[in-house]
C-alpha cells in the first residue's frame, strides 16, 4: 500500500472574508474566473467537472469545458445522446466543480440544467474549427464501438462528403445552461482552516450567504 500520509501542502495564498465578497455569486464567480484565466500558471481555467446521477444511483463525473457564463448560468456543449445527456434527461440536476490548485481555490455549483435554444447551439457549432465539427458528427458519444479504426474511417468519409460544403450541426449535439441554486467558494487557508462561503438561492431569487466550517 502506498502511504500518502506525509503529502502535505500549506495553503496561504489568499483569503475569503465576508467584507470582500460580492452579493451575487455570479459576480464572485466572474472575479475568480478572470483571475484564474489571467494567471499564466493556470491551464484551461474553464475546465470543469460535471457530475450527473446515473440509473444505479451512483454519480458519474467527467471534465468538460465551460464555454460561456451569464447571470443566468453556465453554458457547455455536448452530445445529447451521451451518458451525461441521458442522465440529464431523467434528472436535470448536476454538480459543477472548478479547481484551480495554483490559486488554492475551488468552486462547487449545484444547478438545474436545460438545453439552450437551437440557434445558440448553431452559432457556437459554426464558430468551431471544421475538424471539431466533423468530430462531433462522427462520434456516437458513449456508445460501444468496435475499435479506433471505426472512428477514423467515418471521419475520412465525412471529410470527403463535406470537403467543399458546410458541416450541418447534428441535431443531437448542442448546449446546456446550468442554472445555479447553490454555489460554494472555497479558499485554502493555513492549518486547514479553509474559508468556505456558500450562496443559496431563496424563493424571492435573492441569495442567502453563509460561512461553512472547513
Amino acid at each position: 500500500m502506498e502511504n500518502l500520509h506525509e503529502n502535505r501542502k500549506i495553503y496561504d495564498k489568499s483569503q475569503l472574508l465576508e467584507n470582500q465578497i460580492k452579493e451575487n455569486p455570479l459576480e464572485q464567480f466572474r472575479n475568480w474566473f478572470l483571475e484564474a484565466q489571467e494567471d499564466p500558471s493556470v491551464s484551461e481555467a474553464n475546465a470543469m467537472a460535471v457530475s450527473t446521477l446515473e440509473d444505479d444511483g451512483c454519480p458519474r463525473t467527467r471534465m468538460v469545458l465551460l464555454k460561456s457564463f451569464t447571470f443566468e448560468g453556465f453554458i457547455f456543449y455536448t452530445n445529447y445522446d451521451s451518458r451525461k445527456g441521458k442522465a440529464l434527461m431523467k434528472n436535470p440536476k448536476a454538480c459543477l466543480h472548478f479547481f484551480w490548485p495554483v490559486l488554492e481555490r475551488q468552486i462547487i455549483i449545484k444547478a438545474v440544467l436545460e438545453k439552450i435554444p437551437e440557434n445558440l447551439s448553431d452559432g457556437y457549432f459554426y464558430s468551431r474549427p471544421k475538424g471539431s465539427q466533423l468530430g462531433a458528427a462522427v462520434s456516437p458519444q458513449s456508445q460501444v464501438i468496435p475499435d479506433r479504426n471505426f472512428l477514423e474511417e467515418k471521419l475520412k468519409n465525412l471529410e470527403k462528403e463535406f470537403e467543399n460544403r458546410e458541416v450541418p450541426r447534428p441535431k443531437n449535439w448542442g448546449g446546456y445552461i446550468a442554472r445555479p441554486y447553490e454555489i460554494e467558494f472555497w479558499q485554502g487557508r493555513p492549518n486547514r482552516l479553509h474559508d468556505r462561503i456558500i450562496y443559496e438561492l431563496k424563493e424571492d431569487f435573492d441569495w442567502k450567504i453563509s460561512r461553512l466550517a472547513p
